[in-house]
C-alpha cells in the first residue's frame, strides 16, 4: 500500500485528481496570513500535496514556509448550483520548503512546497456522506524531514 492511499480516502484520492488548482494559506515571521491559489499534485509515493511553480523560490508563501512550517490548504468547487451541492478537501500540516526538485512539468523551478498532512477535512466527495468528516493522519506516516 502506498503512503497516498495511507493518508488519503479513495474518494479524496479521486477528487484531489480531477482539479488541478487550490488555495494554500501559509504564515509569515511577523505573524501575518497569506492565502494563494497553486497548482498541485498528490505525491503517490509520500502521501503528501507538492506545490510547485515558475519561480517557487523567489515567493513569499516559499519564504513562509521555510520560517514557520504550518500550512492549510484547500480544493473545493461547486459541484452543482441547482441543487446547491459543494464539496472539497482540506489538509492542515506541515510544510518543507525544497530544492533541487524535478518538476512535473517543463519551465517550472526546481523548488517544491511539500505539504505533509496531519489532519484531513473532506466534504461532498464521498458519495452517500452527509456535511463535513475530519481525521487526524498519525504523524509517524508522512514525517517532515
Amino acid at each position: 500500500m502506498s503512503k497516498e492511499q495511507e493518508v488519503f480516502t479513495d474518494s479524496e484520492l479521486a477528487y484531489l485528481a480531477g482539479q488541478r488548482l487550490g488555495r494554500l494559506a501559509t504564515v509569515s515571521s511577523s505573524g501575518a496570513l497569506q492565502n494563494n491559489p497553486v497548482g498541485f499534485w498528490v505525491n503517490a509515493e509520500l502521501g503528501t500535496i507538492d506545490i510547485f511553480g515558475l519561480n517557487l523560490a523567489k515567493s513569499k508563501k516559499y519564504r513562509n514556509v521555510k520560517g514557520n512550517p504550518k500550512v492549510a490548504f484547500v480544493v473545493d468547487d461547486l459541484a452543482s448550483v441547482d441543487p446547491w451541492v459543494v464539496r472539497g478537501v482540506e489538509v492542515r500540516g506541515l510544510a518543507e520548503a525544497l530544492e533541487p526538485v524535478a518538476p512535473p512539468i517543463a519551465h517550472m523551478s526546481h523548488q517544491v512546497i511539500r505539504v505533509h498532512p496531519r489532519r484531513i477535512i473532506s466534504w461532498g466527495v464521498d458519495p452517500g456522506s452527509l456535511g463535513m468528516s475530519g481525521r487526524d493522519v498519525a504523524a509517524g506516516t508522512n514525517e517532515a524531514a
